[in-house]
């Protein structure tokens, strides 16, 4: 298996587009940094002043200096406190701000990707990335970065107050504390790797609960709950496992690190001390470089955190611009056409030597050399064994993909020369597998038409019997209907798409098995609408029943991806070809 790669620190760069429009904020965040981090270096020195000059004099002039010193640092402290609450209440913005536009920026771009994107690519997955690795990246620019930042002004501050102070023990330090980087540096890169594998255990588990989670009712009709439940354990412990690896690395990057710097910090000030007690440093001075040796280990031990962040944030940020990176094969041209203006006769459609595999599956052709000449208003039924390529063909029209060879025209454009809003909208499909969203009915079928009165959904809602059942529901056109339909029957939630469908009014209506959900007395209900829809328009039907296939004015019939017959319903059963051996099943199972 070829190995994950680490992700690098560079990987951050790719977050500056989205923190660009906000540089007066990074600004004023940066000047509050700058201020709260002098002030804090600016207490060992108060400290020194106040030691040597307060606690060295005598009577009044030693009462008025303790004085003054304690006031003045009580000013740096009212100082510290702003700066410090103005830097936290700015970054914390832009933490918030930045994620945001991250999850909308990665939303977006997933939502124009093609279906080939989800072939290979987990809805889990996906979400996990928008929640789980964003929220890493709130962190580092809400929090992390700030405080990088902060310790090490802290630390360059503070270590050029020790130099001043004494510069021979603060080149012994800073000779022991480069030997201090070398382990930790080693042990970063390893819980670089270790917060790469936590995040991708993490989204897998994510991608198991949403695929199980989707597939519920299947689940308990097989009494698999237990099984399920046990596999989404494993996954847990799994993630657990890897996470409890990079805490364990982490915390030993955290020891190491404490105890070599401060390790070396007091073998130093021991060095200091016999200074003093040679009168070769006074205790001021020695107190001072005692404060600034511990912001300066402080800082250290922060920065060895801040980094602990900063690399979970760069495979956060690495899998996030690997989304944002990804690009449809499906675009719109850059000039597109446009299509004639509708006549209220339909469109014409044309499949020019039309050759189509998917991607996943490359050896297997969906459609072989198809050619189909369609007419403005013309009802064309399609049918075939499973597997045979209708609903490929489906797929192809609304430009779901491209064909490998041939072409498909609209109105005599080729759809790739169409912009796909203008191609889509053009465009009416009612799917096999009809789809509700956790709405109102009102909102379900308006999403057909975004700015459609209340009177033209009812409209369309009675042309698709619709109306009648949704009435009775105990908030008639304001009832919601529950996370993807579950309040409603199949073929309810089959004709609240006929009806969205009906609403967009589109010169091409596709119906993949519209009817297939519906008992008798609704399949009849509907049939009508769709033949009162079917009127002024183009229609494609993939469909198996008799009574909807008989009233087209041509059929289709497919197999392994071609064409094998045309004709009328009559035509193909006198020729007694595979039509008439499926019409002939289909008769015996009515029998």
């Amino acid at each position: 298996m070829t190995p994950t790669p680490k992700p690098r620190l560079t990987m951050l760069k790719g977050l500056l587009p989205f923190l660009a429009p906000y540089r007066t904020r990074f600004v004023l965040a940066a000047i509050a940094l700058v201020v709260a981090a002098s002030a804090t270096l600016a207490i060992p020195y108060a400290f020194k002043q106040m030691i040597d000059l307060g606690f060295g004099a005598s009577g009044i002039q030693s009462r008025a200096h303790i004085d003054l010193y304690f006031l003045a640092l009580f000013g740096v402290a009212c100082v510290m406190a702003v700066a410090t609450a103005a830097r936290f209440y700015a970054v914390s913005w832009l933490g918030e701000r930045v994620t945001a536009d991250i999850r909308a920026a990665v939303y977006g771009h997933v939502l124009k990707q093609s279906p080939q994107f989800f072939e290979t690519t987990r809805t889990g997955d996906v979400l996990s990335r928008l929640t789980a690795d964003t929220t890493l990246i709130q962190t580092v620019v809400g929090t992390s970065i700030s405080m990088g930042l902060r310790n090490l002004l802290l630390f360059i501050g503070g270590l050029t107050m020790m130099m001043v102070t004494s510069f021979k023990l603060s080149i012994i330090i800073i000779v022991m504390l480069v030997a201090v980087v070398l382990p930790i540096v080693f042990f970063g890169r390893r819980v670089r790797k270790l917060s790469r594998d936590s995040q991708d255990r993490v989204a897998d588990a994510s991608a198991l609960a949403g695929e199980v989670l989707n597939a519920m009712p299947t689940v308990q009709a097989f009494t698999q709950e237990a099984r399920e439940s046990a596999r989404f354990g494993a996954s847990v412990n799994t993630a657990f496992d890897t996470a409890i690896r990079r805490i364990r690395a982490r915390s030993l990057l955290t020891v190491i690190a404490i105890l070599l710097v401060f390790g070396a910090i007091v073998f130093v000030l021991w060095l200091g001390a016999h200074a003093v007690i040679e009168g070769r440093m006074t205790g001021g001075d020695l107190s001072q470089f005692v404060l600034y040796s511990a912001l300066v280990a402080g800082a250290i031990g922060g920065l060895s955190e801040v980094l602990g962040d900063v690399q979970r944030a760069a495979g956060a940020t690495e899998r996030l611009l690997e989304l944002l990176a990804a690009e449809s094969p499906i675009q719109s041209p850059d000039i597109p056409r446009t299509l004639p203006p509708p006549t209220g006769q339909g469109a014409s459609l044309t499949l020019e030597d039309v050759t189509f595999h998917y991607p996943s599956r490359p050896l297997t052709m969906a459609l072989d050399h198809v050619s189909i000449a369609i007419r403005p208003g013309e009802t064309i039924a399609v049918v075939g064994p499973s597997g045979a390529g209708k609903t490929t063909l489906f797929q192809l029209l609304l430009r779901f993909y491209d064909p490998q060879q041939g072409r498909i025209t609209l109105d005599g454009v080729d759809i790739r020369e169409l912009a796909l809003t203008e191609l889509r909208n053009a465009t009416g499909i009612v799917p096999q597998d009809s789809v509700t969203f956790s709405a109102n009915a009102l909102e379900n079928i308006r999403y057909g038409k975004p700015g459609a009165s209340d009177d033209e959904v009812i409209a369309a809602a009675r042309l698709a019997a619709a109306h009648e059942f949704i009435e009775k529901l105990p908030g008639g056109y304001q009832s919601f209907l529950g996370e993807r339909g579950v309040r409603l029957s199949g073929g309810q939630r089959q004709r609240i798409a006929i009806a969205r469908a009906m609403l967009k009014n589109p010169p091409l209506l596709l119906l993949d098995e519209a009817t297939s959900a519906l008992d008798a007395e609704s399949e009849r209900l509907v049939q009508g609408a769709l033949e009162a829809a079917m009127q002024g328009r183009t229609t494609l039907i993939i469909a198996h029943r008799l009574a909807t296939v008989q009233r087209a004015d041509r059929i289709i019939v497919m197999e392994e991806g071609r064409i094998v017959e045309t004709g009328t319903h009559a035509d193909l059963v006198a020729k007694g070809g595979l039509y008439a051996h499926l019409a002939a099943l289909q008769f015996h199972a009515m029998a």
